[in-house]
This record gives C-alpha cells, sequence and structure tokens, in this order.
C-alpha cells in the first residue's frame, strides 16, 4: 500500500471512529512502543515504520485530517526525511533543538479547544500519557483513550506474532538466584508499604526470573509479565513457551510461581484485592502502559522504578566478570575484523569491492567464532563516508556503498554473549585523513578520555558528567545531538535504563553506583561528508583521592577491548596525560587479547593488534 493511501484510509478511520459517544477524531498519536514500552519491537508493533517509512528506535506521530509530523531526536533527523514516504506528505519536528516544538504545544496551537485527541493506551507509556494530558489541559484539550488501534485496523498484511522458546540463563551467568531477586522484592514491598509490585519491561521480567527468550531481535528476552504480591509469584507468558529446562530452574531455584495466559494480565490486576478495609496499593513504573495504570482506577498506585530495574543496574561479582570475558571475546572478533579491513583495502585488485554490506557480514562472521555468541545486540551500523554522518545508519540494498581509502569509516557493533552484551564504535581511515578530520577526531578522543579519567562522587547522576565528553568540541563551536552514554544489560538490552549521560536530565536516574556498566560515546557529525564516533563501555569502580572525605569517589574501568585509530590523531593536540592514558589502553588492550590470536591463521590480526597499540612514547 503507498505511503499516501495509508495516510488517506487512517483519516477516514479517524472520522468514523466514536469517542465517548462523540464521532470523529481531529488527531491521532502514534508511537513507537509495544505494550511493554520496549526501545526494539517486533515488525508487527513497527506502526510508525508503516505508516510513514520512518524506520529509526524513536519518534511520534499526529495525524490530523491536513497534516501528517512527526517527532525525533537529533539520532535520526537525516534519516528520517531520506526515509519518509512520501517526503512531501510529511513534516519532521526535530525534538531537543532550541527551536523545537513540542506535541502539545503543536496541538494546542492547531487545534481548536474543542477538538478530540485520541491514541491507543496500551501503547503509550503512563508517563507520556500524563505529561500529554497534563500539558494539553492548559487550553481546555485532552487526550482520549482509544483501545482498538486505528493502524491495526488499516494494516492489513500486517506481520503474524511470533512467540519464541524461553530458556534458563544459569546461575554461573546470573550470579544469584531468583528466588532471592524475588526475596528482595517483597522486601522493597514491605520497606514501601505496597501490596502489588507489577512489572511489565521484558529486561526485568528476564532478569527477576533467570531466564531468557528470543521474542524481540537484539534483545533476549520474552513476552511475559510477572505480578507479585503475598509472597506468590504471578507469571503472565505463552505458557507453551516455557521450556521444561526453564521451569525446572524456577522450581530449583525457590521462586513460588503460578502461570497465567499472557492475555489475562489486565483482567487479574483490575481484580486483585488484598483488603476489605483499605485500597490496595500498586506498585507500578512510570514506564508502564497507560492502558496498566487504567486497570488499577480503584487503587492507590505507588509511582517508582520498580526493585528489578535497579537491582539489574548494578552488576554482581559473576556479572562483572561475564561482561568483562564478553568484552574480550568481541575485542578478539573486532581485531580480526578490522586487521581483515585494512589488508583488503590495501590491495590493488580493482575486482574486489568491500561494501558497508558486506563488512557488517564479515564481523559477523569473526564473532561467531566465538564461543557462546548470541548475535548482535542492536543492528551494526557500518557506514563510511557521508553515510558515518547518520547517527543510527543501517546499510540496506538501496544505500549500500564501497569503502574505500578516501573517507573515515565509522562501526558501531554490539554483540550479545551468554556472559554479558557489548557495544563498541570505533572510526577509522584506511587512506590519509585531512588536518579537519584528523582535528575533529582528536576533539573526539579528548571527550572520552577526558570522561574515562574524570573522578566523581557517588550517586552523582549521569547529566552532570556528560560536559566532560563534550567541551573539546564546544572549544571550537561544535556538538553533536546524542547522549554521551547509557547503561548496558549483562546477557540483556544494550540499552538498560534509566542510568544515562547526557545532557538532558533524568528525573528517574538513581545515580552512578559502583558496579555498574555504561557507555561513553561521544562523537561529531558532518551532514554529507563524515561521522566520527568512539565509543566503549565502561565500569563504575571506587577510586582513591588525595583528600579523604565521608563521600565515596568513583571512576571509569574501560572493558572495551579495541585500539583507537592513532592515525587519526593529530598529536600536537594531545597533553602528556591523555598520551598516558592512551599508550596505557593500548598496552592493556595488547596484553588481554594478543593470547587469543597465536595461532598461525590468525598472525594477520596479531600483527595488526601489535601495530596499533604500539606506544606513542617510545
Amino acid at each position: 500500500m503507498e505511503g499516501a493511501k495509508k495516510l488517506a484510509n487512517l483519516r477516514q478511520l479517524m472520522k468514523t471512529v466514536k469517542v465517548d459517544d462523540v464521532q470523529g477524531i481531529d488527531a491521532y498519536i502514534v508511537t513507537m512502543n509495544d505494550a511493554h514500552q520496549s526501545e526494539y519491537i517486533r515488525d508487527r508493533d513497527k506502526r510508525i515504520k508503516f505508516l510513514s517509512g520512518f524506520s529509526g528506535s524513536a519518534g511520534t506521530v499526529v495525524v490530523t485530517q491536513e497534516k501528517a509530523l512527526l517527532w525525533t531526536d537529533g539520532r535520526y533527523f537525516v534519516q528520517a526525511v531520506m526515509e519518509f514516504d512520501p517526503p512531501e506528505l510529511w513534516t519532521l519536528m526535530k525534538d531537543g533543538t532550541s527551536k523545537s516544538v513540542t506535541i502539545e504545544e503543536w496541538l494546542r496551537t492547531n487545534l481548536s479547544t474543542t477538538a478530540i485527541i485520541g491514541a491507543d493506551p496500551n501503547y503509550m507509556s503512563h508517563k507520556t500519557w500524563s505529561t500529554l494530558n497534563d500539558n494539553l489541559s492548559y487550553t481546555g484539550h485532552s487526550l482520549k483513550s482509544i483501545e482498538h488501534n486505528l493502524i491495526d485496523e488499516i494494516w492489513k498484511d500486517k506481520p503474524l506474532d511470533g512467540y519464541n522458546d524461553i530458556v534458563p540463563h544459569p546461575l554461573t551467568f546470573t550470579g544469584k538466584t531468583a528466588g532471592d531477586k524475588v526475596k528482595y522484592c517483597f522486601e522493597e514491598l514491605n520497606k514501601n508499604k505496597v501490596d502489588v509490585l507489577v512489572i511489565s519491561a521484558l529486561d526485568e521480567v528476564a532478569y527477576l526470573l533467570n531466564l531468557r527468550g528470543t521474542d524481540i531481535s537484539y534483545n533476549p528476552v520474552f513476552f511475559a509479565y510477572v505480578i507479585l504480591h503475598s509472597n506468590e509469584v504471578h507469571i503472565f507468558l505463552h505458557e507453551e513457551k516455557l521450556t521444561n529446562a526453564a521451569r525446572q530452574q524456577l522450581i530449583g531455584e525457590k521462586v513460588n510461581f503460578t502461570l497465567h495466559a499472557y492475555e489475562s494480565i489486565g483482567k487479574y490486576l483490575k481484580n486483585v484485592k488484598i483488603s476489605d478495609s483499605r485500597k490496595t496499593r500498586v506498585w507500578l513504573a512510570n514506564d508502564a502502559s497507560e492502558a496498566l495504570y487504567f486497570k488499577c482506577i480503584d487503587k492507590s498506585v505507588h509511582h517508582a522504578v520498580t526493585p528489578p530495574c535497579l537491582m539489574k543496574l548494578v552488576k554482581n561479582t559473576a556479572e562483572i566478570e561475564g561482561m568483562k570475558q564478553a568484552h574480550i571475546k568481541d575485542g578478539v572478533a573486532l581485531i580480526k575484523f578490522y586487521s581483515w579491513l585494512e589488508k583488503e583495502l590495501s590491495t590493488d585488485d580493482q575486482n574486489k569491492s568491500i561494501t558497508e554490506i558486506s563488512a557488517a557480514e564479515k564481523l559477523e562472521e569473526f564473532r561467531k567464532e566465538e564461543k557462546d555468541y548470541q548475535g548482535p545486540s542492536f543492528p551494526t551500523i557500518s557506514s563510511y563516508g557521508e553515510h558515518a554522518a547518520i547517527i543510527h545508519y543501517k546499510p540496506s540494498e538501496k544505500t549500500n556503498i564501497s569503502i574505500t581509502t578516501e573517507k573515515p569509516y565509522l562501526c558501531d557493533a554490539g554483540a550479545q554473549f551468554l556472559e554479558g552484551t557489548t557495544d563498541v564504535t570505533r572510526t577509522l581511515h584506511f587512506g590519509q585523513p585531512s588536518d579537519y578530520e584528523k582535528e575533529c577526531f582528536t576533539r573526539v578522543f579528548k571527550g572520552q578520555s577526558s570522561l574515562s579519567m574524570t573522578k566523581f562522587p557517588t550517586g552523582i547522576k549521569g547529566n552532570c558528567l556528560d560536559s566532560f565528553a563534550r567541551k573539546h568540541l564546544w572549544d571550537v563551536g561544535l556538538n553533536y545531538l546524542h547522549g554521551t552514554g547509557h547503561g548496558v544489560g549483562s546477557f540483556l538490552n544494550v540499552h538498560e535504563f534509566p542510568v544515562m549521560i547526557s545532557w538532558r536530565p533524568y528525573p528517574e536516574d538513581p545515580g552512578v553506583k559502583p558496579g555498574m556498566f555504561l557507555s561513553n560515546e561521544p562523537g561529531y557529525y558532518e551532514d554529507g561528508n563524515f561521522g566520527i564516533r568512539l565509543e566503549n563501555v565502561e565500569m563504575i569502580v571506587n577510586v582513591d583521592t588525595k583528600y579523604k572525605s565521608n563521600v565515596e569517589f568513583l571512576t571509569f574501568e574501560t572493558v572495551t577491548m579495541v585500539p583507537i585509530q592513532r592515525k587519526m590523531l593529530n598529536m600536537s593536540m594531545l597533553t602528556d596525560n591523555e598520551i598516558q592514558y592512551l599508550d596505557d589502553y593500548h598496552k592493556k588492550c595488547y596484553h588481554t587479547l594478543s593470547p587469543y590470536l597465536q595461532k598461525a591463521e590468525h598472525s594477520t590480526a596479531l600483527n595488526w593488534l601489535k601495530k596499533e597499540t604500539s606506544p606513542i612514547r617510545k
């Protein structure tokens, strides 16, 4: 179905839908979410992609009878314009810029006070719904619930549901039994005087139960909800997908569980009642769907980040060791990949062409050589030249180009191992970089190393750290339009919230603590020319300081093991401290990875590693 026809069909449906006995709505809001507010979603939940053509992972659409608008952030400005179908019928609203207009501001300005604005509460978080509704109320507008999704009604060839086996994740990797995690949750319930805990985020469910699945690409999760109350664990899932091994592990880890049909969550939550003498108090995250909140209308709701969410941010001893091992394995694969790529691009064979897609496929080959590799943790961003300026670029048959020695190549790739999750970006030039490219790269490196070396008090929020990574770009009027860092899961989601390093403050950010893993990924992007990003995963660790106080201080320990290309650095811009930092990091990379590259067939990779990690200071 053509894009124009999709919009026409939606607008016709908007005229006929009934809300509060009134026929027709004036605006319809479409979100990027599934019922669990997941960042990565199944094809059948990609309603914005179906309607607009935009395939990014963040965005919100508003459709009126005259306009179709997409709000998204700086990662996707270029990509959205490229993907709109048809481009002349869509308007890009640039979120997070100085001139940006919020959704509610646009609606208040462009719709009459009697206008009806509709959305599906199953696919919008309570936090978003409440914010929109509160801000719309200033001008007498309100957000109305439409639980039969209008996009689904016009999407006739929608992909079928797919649910896969649910498997155990062993104690060797989790470091803590599901029974112990459940016990802690009940302790938190008692401490906060709450009766019922609802867990709807899929990574929280998987973490709590020590189970994993493959229902969503790149994230080892499965579709389920968990409700805890009265020392009971109620699991809502597709029971036929729970393997016997998973069931036996739950029993062995002393989880007192009852299984329910996945679809029965709403009815169960609506009917759960702990006492006849008072309202049942329910713990729900602000990121849970508004539909779940609707089921608690006769209950008292405790709005807070859930205990499993906070628990999984701070890795235990087994998880820390697993994360380090995962990054070593990924480092080995990436050394093989970059050494292969450099060798291929240095040949004079005119018939041999390495493209963005074939390079990503070769990296996947090398990763598959590593034991317990489970697949990528997100679609590999293999981007050359001007494509690297598209922050979350994904090569397709339509956009795929050859990698040459003329411009920088940016590769942002992550892996899932049973031991842990990785996310690493390197930018390399296989020819001669220009002075300007080297300056930009050097400023990005200075920002990354500055953040990595900084010391800070425990509990500080991520937004307080963000400027360390940006300062050297800001000094010359440059910047980047994405956050600097995000949490990383342990064989879970590569983006683990709510801990963030960003210029935006996140109210639910619990503050950094030892044992957390965060990315450190400044960059610089020039539309139509090139893009640069350097990304390491860092572990938060305790650090000694010259003066002692009653405040614990922390710093970063880099677990990513991939060299920084020295050819791209302007050495005259580096301080002695930065040179020492890089030499120390490269020494660690070599001593950590070289033992895995001693076989004769790995000689190219070993020689490349030795070359790239040789010290600046001899």
